[in-house]
């Protein structure tokens, strides 16, 4: 007979080792988790990031949408992106473009208000270079038929 065994979790060390960038940050956008992970897809420490606001990794040209979206998500409590994936572009610590992947969940306080957001982040940057060539070549290709 199989008995489920519950063990309590370490969620601090959890989050320290998980492969993909934990960034969680409060309701104004200041963050306040960032693992080894978030580290090397970001090149910034820990101490460079916490404290700071997302704009640290977000392109100055889509940070009017971000804080649109980010301020609608935390005043209506309701997020899509907790079951889709979003594709957006990110910005590394030397200034290099990153393409990521991301799901993102709401965190609550005890009056069931929004409190912060925790996103689980993936570096795309290599495959989205490689499906932009490929879409390229296939364009090439269409066009000598």
């Amino acid at each position: 007979m199989n008995t489920l065994v519950r063990t309590a979790i370490d969620y601090e060390q959890l989050v320290e080792v998980i492969g993909d960038a934990i960034v969680v940050a409060d309701a104004s956008g200041v963050i306040n988790v960032w693992n080894p992970a978030a580290e090397r897809l970001f090149g910034f420490t820990q101490a460079e990031a916490l404290g700071n606001s997302l704009d640290l990794i977000v392109p100055e040209r889509l940070r009017e949408r971000h804080w649109a979206g980010y301020g609608k998500t935390m005043a209506s409590g309701e997020t899509r992106y907790s079951r889709d994936l979003l594709r957006v572009p990110a910005l590394h610590k030397d200034g290099r473009a990153l393409s990521i992947a991301f799901t993102v969940g709401l965190l609550y306080g005890s009056q069931q208000e929004v409190i912060g957001i925790v996103a689980v982040i993936r570096d795309e940057t290599t495959r989205f270079a490689e499906e932009r060539a490929l879409r390229k070549r296939m364009t090439e290709l269409e066009r000598k038929c």
